[in-house]
């Protein structure tokens, strides 16, 4: 049994403690915080842009710290889950390193390219598992495109746009400082460029035209570049009026189909504008069979058992291995230098 200590309450903790539920060989043991509050169960006011809002909870069956170093100490957890916001996870993730516990590290795993490094070199030195908690691949209709792009089911992906939108966020004070996020470039697009860098491979350069505020991304257009594959565009970031919440999809031109997705939060309403649709050369349009789990945090789920069977067995880490978000990172801040000075930036 994997004991998982939970370092951070907020939206992404309560999604990950919610998600650790249905994990199997896995069970959530101990939390971190320093809100009193959350340490006595009291978990409502947390919410995000998906999902329902956290409620109370029982924790009288969890160790429940208010210092993260005691919960990483505790000889009762063997995995320390990092949800405390982006700028902290450095600090947290080499203590984890230090005392040479296994660490699952919410995305982004840092603004800086160097502090990203510096884990991985500290968790390589200690050898010990570092995992970067990306779960688009893991979402239903992204896994089906990811597979079938991997798989070359319908052939060689010639050419695909993404496309990751949100307005301003006003649902956790966390989320108030771009600075520490990164921007909307990081925070938000890394997304795609790990979704692009799982699925296709790292790209030889890339193009961007958008938006910058204090040298962080904004808002962006950008065309990757291939030595030989597909091409490839994206549209991402936080401008949006403040009605349209969230918005995602993509658009996938395979040598024998197309693969269409379309969905957000609009006006307060989750809306599927284009269901995962399969279009065959023939003319046949489809909707490819998804898995039947009506859970919000099912790829969460999914997220936290590739762990827990990495720990436990040795499997590879898939999607969540370090070196993917790390060339995600750099991508992100490849585009700021685009978007700075107007040129194709080499990786």
């Amino acid at each position: 049994m994997v004991k998982i200590g939970i370092v951070g309450i907020g939206f992404m903790g309560f999604t990950h403690f919610e998600a650790a539920r249905a994990v199997r060989g896995a069970r959530v043991t101990a939390i971190a915080t320093r809100s009193e509050q959350k340490l006595r169960g009291d978990w409502t006011g947390i919410h995000g842009n998906f999902g329902p809002p956290a409620r109370k909870i029982d924790v009288s069956d969890l160790k429940c710290f208010s210092d993260y170093r005691e919960l990483i100490r505790d000889p009762d957890v063997d995995l320390i889950d990092v949800c405390v916001p982006t700028d902290r996870h450095k600090e947290v993730v080499l203590a984890a390193v230090a005392a040479g516990k296994p660490v699952l590290v919410e995305k982004p795993i840092a603004v800086s390219l160097n502090d990203a490094k510096e884990m991985l070199q500290a968790a390589q030195s200690a050898d010990v598992s570092l995992y970067v908690a990306h779960a688009l691949p893991l979402m239903a209709e992204f896994r089906f495109a990811a597979d079938a792009i991997r798989s070359k089911n319908y052939g060689d992906l010639l050419a695909a746009h993404f496309r990751r939108i949100i307005c301003t966020p006003d649902w956790s004070a966390d989320m108030s400082n771009f600075r520490n996020l990164g921007g909307w470039g990081i925070d938000l697009h890394i997304h795609d460029n790990h979704f692009i860098t799982w699925t296709c491979g790292r790209p030889k350069a890339v193009f961007s035209r958008g938006l910058l505020q204090e040298g962080f991304v904004n808002h962006v257009h950008t065309s990757y570049v291939y030595d030989d594959g597909p091409s490839l565009t994206c549209v991402s970031g936080g401008i949006a009026a403040s009605g349209l919440q969230f918005a995602h999809g993509f658009e996938l031109f395979f040598e024998n189909a197309t693969l269409l997705f379309q969905a957000g939060t609009c006006g307060g309403k989750w809306t599927v504008d284009r269901p995962l649709t399969l279009v065959l050369n023939d003319g046949t349009l489809t909707t490819p069979d998804l898995p039947d789990n009506d859970s919000w945090c099912a790829a969460f789920t999914d997220e936290l058992q590739i762990v827990a069977d990495s720990i436990s067995t040795g499997s590879a880490a898939g999607p969540l291995e370090v070196q993917i978000a790390i060339d995600a990172l750099e991508i992100c801040c490849a585009e700021a230098r685009s978007i700075e000075n107007g040129k194709l930036v080499v990786l």
